[in-house]
């Protein structure tokens, strides 16, 4: 990959962390503190989304699914770094939601990251077959 490719990618895993924090950030008790069932619903709702949101990515910028595994891992790197500090300071940037929910959310950029890279990297192995 070109380096402005890897700049982009990063460029814009950086814009999907800041719009999901945002989005948590507001309606978060809507999603992570609610009823069991709605609070599962979107525990597998949120990283199937995310993961379509990153892939779509990957066939607009036409990367070879031999590189996805490498391209996906641009992804995450701004969301983790910033995440770290988020979960650190959860009530700065998480004012709407209760300490408690602090675990909740974290499962949920967990899963989100595990499926993403997941599937990049049985792409790149399929891809090197």
């Amino acid at each position: 990959m070109k380096t402005q490719e890897t700049v982009l990618l990063l460029f814009l895993g950086a814009a999907i962390w800041i719009l999901g924090t945002v989005y948590y950030a507001y309606l978060g008790p809507h999603i992570l503190e609610t009823t069991p069932f709605q609070y599962w619903f979107s525990f597998l709702l949120s990283p199937l989304v995310s993961g379509v949101i990153c892939l779509g990515i990957l066939r607009w910028r036409h990367i070879a699914p031999s590189n996805w595994a490498t391209a996906t891992l641009l992804f995450p790197i701004p969301g983790m770094i910033g995440e770290a500090v988020v979960l650190s300071t959860f009530g700065t940037f998480m004012p709407k939601l209760h300490a408690y929910s602090g675990g909740k959310y974290g499962a949920y950029l967990f899963a989100t990251y595990g499926i993403v890279l997941g599937v990049a990297e049985i792409v790149t192995l399929r891809a090197a077959k």
